[in-house]
């Protein structure tokens, strides 16, 4: 054989020997995907107790994965469901229709709940706490996409104290969701899942962990002079817990639980609950086993609930992000051991931050105060317009018109919006006022303007919007509350860890409707079908 020719066949064969290996990179995927959505985290959280936090939880994600440090939420509100849609989805409310909370019909007036559906019936309990499905939710998430990738040879499993942030995330297609229902201390479902609770879940509400977590008092981790990132126990702008007299520690949980069983959840047991029932799905599931990926959904809520009770700088908020510190280093532990390290691709991030307190504020010369909802502007267009009941509320920072009652009255829905938004900007604390189908002609400034368009649906969104004042919020006189365009409340953490993740970080602008495009270009499949985001190319590793 002539050497020449020799060369050319061993050529070849290193080629095709090439060409194999970038296909089996191509065709290899993770064993499992954790998503883990930290309810109310303030990017500044992963920072904030950094030096307090121990070796395997945060400080392991920013050590060994890569971390988004400018993410931004790119929609107006930034409440709990929007945000868990826009992370799975990779788009925006004025897509994936997924508006607040709740919203009002705007045809029909109807109020309506994210997660709420009469066709179906709980699972696992007699309360209506199971009446809950996706269907509200417009658009495929990246979970629906890759059970479609698979032929759903993939499993989908959503976790959550609440329905909306279990529901959301797992999308359509999934395997099964579950949520606590206070009334009986259990993880239940919906009939839109499956027709009885599986019997790990029925293992698991058997051993009555609520009951356990609730018999010690809630005393701080460490000792509480070293709580140094906090404001002195007992400000006055903390709130308390149904029966104490003052927001201090030790909260006497197993007095106040009985009578009021919702409070589990504003405790760091809610977040060690919720994980204990992760692992739970994972082995009722076999999640991370079979011969496709698969992927769990988790939402930490116990931080929103205490962040909402006690404040940002309350020492509530220090001992339950340290403490999360520590079940998420135990549940990383767990997953390297059950599925193996490397093999396991798990991303944190948030659906919305918060405010400080405006008691904190005040107290600091901070500008910053509530906004009131004042029962003058429906009188002022009677006054004005001849008929009453033009307004049916301002929620989710939108005035909500009774269409149907302006049409019957043949009055003019422009000239309405026009003087609401001329009364909104005569009042305190308010910064913009906008007729969001004239946006185009409002003096409002970017990011703002993309933002409000970004979450308006004009079958689920009031017409008229309202951005406060720096520090300006709807809610109450303690505690705090989210949902407006600051730093505060939209830039958020983003860090992904294991599975082909390379460390380090970026500063680079990116957006929650990152997440699921990169999600999609990591495992080769399509990106859920309202997706407007764009694959974090650090992440991915491609060009």
């Amino acid at each position: 054989m002539s050497k020449p020719f020799s060369a050319m066949l061993l050529a070849g064969a290193f080629a095709l020997m090439q060409g194999g290996t970038v296909m089996a990179q191509a065709n290899e995927q993770p064993k499992l995907i954790v998503g883990i959505v930290v309810d109310q985290m303030r990017w500044d959280y992963l920072y904030r107790y950094y030096d307090r936090y121990g070796a395997g939880g945060f400080k392991r994600m920013l050590g060994e994965g890569f971390s988004c440090e400018n993410t931004y939420i790119s929609h107006l509100p930034s409440f709990t469901a929007v945000g868990h849609s826009t992370v799975y989805t990779g788009s925006v409310p004025a897509i994936h229709g997924i508006t607040g909370n709740d919203w009002t019909d705007q045809l029909t007036g109807r109020h309506w709940y994210c997660t709420e559906d009469t066709t179906e019936q709980s699972v696992g309990s007699s309360s209506a706490a199971g009446k809950m499905s996706p269907r509200n939710l417009l658009a495929s998430t990246i979970t629906d996409e890759l059970r479609l990738a698979t032929n759903f040879r993939s499993k989908v499993v959503g976790v959550s104290l609440k329905d909306r942030a279990s529901i959301l995330p797992a999308g359509h297609t999934p395997n099964g969701a579950f949520w606590l229902d206070d009334s009986n201390a259990s993880f239940i479902t919906s009939t839109y899942y499956m027709k009885e609770l599986p019997e790990w879940v029925q293992k698991f509400n058997a051993k009555k962990e609520p009951a356990q977590l609730m018999s010690k008092p809630w005393e701080t981790l460490y000792p509480i002079n070293t709580y140094l990132q906090s404001s002195a126990d007992n400000s006055k702008w903390e709130g308390t817990y149904t029966g104490e007299t003052a927001p201090v520690f030790p909260h006497n949980m197993p007095e106040i639980y009985p009578k009021n069983p919702v409070s589990l959840r504003a405790t760091p047991s809610g977040n060690t609950l919720t994980l204990d029932f992760a692992k739970a799905a994972i082995e009722g599931y076999n999640l991370g086993k079979g011969t496709a990926t698969d992927f769990l959904t988790i939402n930490c809520a116990s931080t929103d609930y205490v962040g909402h009770q006690f404040g940002p700088n309350s020492i509530e908020v220090e001992d339950t992000y340290l403490r999360l510190d520590k079940d998420l280093a135990a549940f990383f532990t767990y997953l390297d051991q059950r599925v193996g390290k490397g093999k396991y691709l798990v991303f944190l991030t948030a659906d919305h931050g918060a405010a400080h307190a405006v008691g904190f504020m005040k107290e600091h010369n901070i500008p910053g105060d509530l906004l009131v909802n004042k029962n003058e502007l429906d009188g002022l267009l009677k006054e004005k317009f001849g008929t009453g009941g033009l307004v049916r509320g301002l929620w989710n920072y939108h005035v909500n018109f009774n269409v149907s009652r302006i049409d019957s009255a043949k009055l003019d829905y422009d000239a309405i919006k026009k003087e609401t938004v001329k009364w909104l900007l005569k009042q305190p604390g308010v910064q913009f006022a906008v007729d969001v189908d004239n946006i185009g002609n409002s003096a409002i400034p970017e990011p703002i303007k993309s933002m409000i368009i970004n979450g308006y649906n004009p079958k689920r969104t009031g017409s008229v919007m309202i951005v406060p004042e720096p520090g300006w919020y709807q809610g109450a006189a303690t505690g705090t509350t989210h949902g407006n365009w600051n730093a505060y409340d939209v830039h958020i953490p983003l860090v992904f860890m294991g599975w082909h993740v390379k460390h380090g970080a970026s500063n680079d602008i990116t957006h929650m409707t990152d997440i699921a495009p990169t999600i999609a270009a990591m495992l080769r499949i399509q990106m859920p079908n309202g997706c407007v985001g764009k694959p974090v190319k650090q992440v991915t590793g491609q060009p």
